[in-house]
């Protein structure tokens, strides 16, 4: 019952106070480049979300029985970004042959999870925090999810600015950059109430 307690609270935890691009910021380049739809933002967050999941599961165990166990931790980053290249690529061929629509709409985006921050920063995290393997895996997904929200939040407010009227000065980016800034503030009244729910 504890071991549950402690994975939900994990879990919700990067959900919505740990949110790796509305807390952390983490992920900025899809977050800014994939949302001007909805449709793609969920393609792109899913591609995430399975990406997190599968780098950490293979990760987790390089990491404790090849790199620490033979005093080997300062090649965790390059080791991490290799890994996440080679599974980056394996999502890209496979989109590429079942799903061309959503692979032609993510477009350049779809390489760039290699370089997003926030997939190796959670398998950095991770270990950071000293997680056995399933709270690896629940941080993982649940940053996903939170990535996710953050995705289909954010184009849901881009798509009504488009309707608005905007001073001819704060269009494109600035507003998008103000809007933003809003959301995640807009997250910021979480703050204390997963770990008091959980506690």
């Amino acid at each position: 019952m504890e071991m549950t307690k402690g994975l939900i609270s994990i879990f919700m935890t990067m959900i919505l106070t740990q949110n790796f691009i509305l807390s952390k910021f983490l992920g900025i380049c899809p977050f800014l480049g994939v949302s001007k739809k909805v449709n793609t933002a969920v393609g792109m967050s899913l591609a995430v979300i399975f990406v997190m999941a599968l780098s950490t599961a293979v990760t987790y165990p390089i990491n404790k029985y090849l790199l620490a166990a033979n005093g080997l931790e300062y090649l965790q980053t390059i080791v991490f970004i290799l890994v996440i290249a080679a599974l980056v690529q394996m999502v890209e061929i496979i989109l590429k042959k079942y799903m061309p629509a959503l692979y032609n709409s993510l477009g350049i985006y779809l390489p760039l999870i290699t370089t997003n921050c926030a997939v190796l920063g959670v398998v950095t995290l991770n270990i950071d925090n000293g997680y056995n393997f399933a709270q690896s895996m629940v941080c993982s997904v649940g940053g996903g999810v939170g990535f996710l929200i953050a995705m289909v939040m954010f184009a849901g407010v881009r798509s009504r600015l488009e309707s608005c009227d905007i001073p001819k000065f704060l269009k494109g980016l600035p507003i998008t950059l103000v809007a933003a800034s809003l959301v995640s503030l807009s997250f910021l009244g979480f703050a204390g109430v997963v770990e008091n729910i959980f506690a």
